[in-house]
């Protein structure tokens, strides 16, 4: 990994850390981070010269693989016309159009740049709305860096060991509740407690920024009822599993609608994209039409809203879930039955095309289940796999994603690599 090495070395002075979001600085598994040159399909290419089978798949958004050629030619053709505009443009209009018409809860939507963005600006406009200040949000979902979210999160933050932030006013993330996921009394007693100031539930659809964690049988059902009850904004962070297991995300799936929805990653097509929608009555309390302000200067970007209504229409035409989620569940009983040989225990959860590796004896529900799993064991298996050609999340409380692009011949090579790495702990 010279090149690399050389890189990261520029990089650590003059970015900190030398990387510009930090779980791709490798700390917690240990070495260096290599440096990606190209990538086509489901291959990443790095600076030194290695192959990758690549099951990030830059977090998320590349469904289709990476540089997917409709992406790429829609985009090349946007380019054509001006990077912005700073103008309303058609194509702003278009995906704006296909997300009401396929996400269950989207009456109207708003485009952003980030997931970030859309999570925080979809808060706000709960307590806009409901005039009330407290939030529930659940301990290992991540919702971004927001300061009121940025409180027992997950993702890059708990991967470091630092599930909380410097720099958030305890007075802020006083109005955050924080529960357990997939606890129903918890949230009962929290409700009864607080509901006549709760502005809005935040949650992760399926939490998938502590490892991926699924619900308990009825626990959306029942968060969905609570909220209806107290009149408390309820909002699914779709920002991961929106598009990319359902056309209509998890709340497709679960047959759970909510007030507001977070989108990101699959709708942007690999550019800087999110979006957050839900209800008109509230959406309608945005500026220009209410008093909740929020604003981009390139929200709507031209290049980013064509790639997203490629990649949009590319998933309306393969209509890709049912073959990704056999694929998943293929990969996911290979890892099992290589662990149950090899002795050790490993819990696999599977949905579509997600899902992470937890070296533990039972089903991880939560965050406190999540951080006892055996963190070591997933660390040699990272470095093993990246040794023997196969890329995962650089993390042990992060997701491993699939897409179109990994052919049966790929996944056969990475299940042999996998299989070999839990062997060898």
């Amino acid at each position: 990994m010279q090149r690399s090495t050389e890189l990261f070395d520029r990089a650590k002075k003059v970015i900190p850390g030398g990387v510009n979001s930090p779980v791709r600085s490798f700390r917690s598994v240990g070495g260096s981070p290599f440096f990606t040159e190209k990538a086509e399909g489901a291959k990443l290419y790095t600076a030194d010269g290695q192959e990758l089978i690549d099951f990030v798949c830059t977090w998320g958004p590349a469904i289709h693989g990476h540089n997917c050629r409709p992406v790429h030619d829609a985009v090349a053709q946007a380019l054509d016309k001006g990077t912005s505009f700073g103008t309303p443009n058609p194509y702003e209009v278009e995906l704006a159009e296909m997300v009401c018409d396929w996400v269950p809860s989207v009456e109207m939507v708003r485009m952003v740049n980030s997931g970030t963005e859309a999570t925080m600006s979809a808060v706000r406009l709960a307590r806009g709305f409901t005039g009330r200040t407290k939030l529930i949000k659940f301990a290992g979902c991540y919702h971004g860096h927001v300061d009121s979210l940025l409180v027992k999160a997950g993702s890059g933050a708990l991967t470091l060991g630092n599930p909380d932030s410097a720099g958030i006013p305890a007075d802020l993330a006083r109005h955050t509740i924080v529960l357990p996921y997939n606890d129903t009394q918890a949230l009962d007693a929290a409700f009864a407690e607080h509901g006549e100031d709760l502005a809005a539930v935040i949650v992760e659809s399926y939490p998938a920024n502590c490892g991926l964690i699924l619900p308990d049988e009825g626990y959306l059902p029942h968060l969905r009822a609570l909220c209806d009850r107290y009149q408390s904004v309820l909002i699914l962070d779709e920002v991961m599993t929106g598009f990319r297991l359902a056309k209509g995300g998890v709340q497709e799936i679960e047959g759970v609608t909510p007030d507001l929805c977070a989108m990101g990653k699959v709708i942007g097509g690999g550019l800087p994209v999110g979006a957050f929608g839900g209800k008109r009555e509230i959406m309608e309390q945005l500026a220009p039409l209410g008093p909740v302000y929020q604003a981009g200067t390139l929200s709507g970007n031209p290049l980013a809203m064509a790639a997203g209504i490629a990649q949009l229409q590319l998933l309306a035409e393969r209509d890709p879930y049912a073959e990704l989620d056999q694929m998943g569940a293929r990969l996911a009983s290979v890892l099992r039955t290589a662990a149950e040989e090899k002795g050790i225990p490993l819990q696999v959860p599977q949905r579509g095309s997600m899902f992470s590796l937890f070296f533990a004896e039972d089903r991880v529900r939560n965050y406190e289940d999540a951080t006892s799993s055996r963190t070591d064991y997933f660390n040699q298996v990272f470095r093993y796999a990246l040794d023997h050609g196969v890329y995962l999340p650089p993390s042990a409380f992060e997701t491993c994603f699939l897409c179109t692009a990994h052919t049966p011949d790929l996944i056969d090579r990475a299940s042999d690599v996998l299989t070999a790495a839990i062997k060898a702990l």
